[in-house]
């Protein structure tokens, strides 16, 4: 597992958000083929077919955990990391089909 796709995981999980670098969240999504933008400290993220507009600034060399659980639902929201919505659901059906 590549150092992206770590990156990826631990948002996914969104169990360490105080803890994810600034510069592996940008990695994050220009791989996820957002475009950037800077403005002063402002870090401004776009992508086609996406309405949504993130607006990254660092804490040091963190990102803030707010911004990072923006990033998380975007990713989510849209299936970017080929994660739906709807996953959840089918992990709250397994133990009725044991039943």
């Amino acid at each position: 597992m590549g150092k992206i796709e770590k990156t990826l995981d631990r948002i996914l999980r969104g169990s360490s958000d105080a803890n994810i670098s600034f510069q592996e969240l940008r990695k994050l999504l220009l791989q996820l083929g957002f475009s950037e933008r800077i403005r002063g400290s402002h870090y401004i993220y776009a992508k086609t077919d996406i309405t949504e507009i993130v607006n990254l600034q660092p804490i040091g060399n963190k990102a803030k955990p707010y911004q990072v659980k923006q990033v998380r639902n975007i990713i989510i929201t849209y299936g970017l990391a080929g994660v739906q919505q709807d996953e959840g659901k089918e992990e709250a059906q397994d133990p009725n089909a044991e039943e």
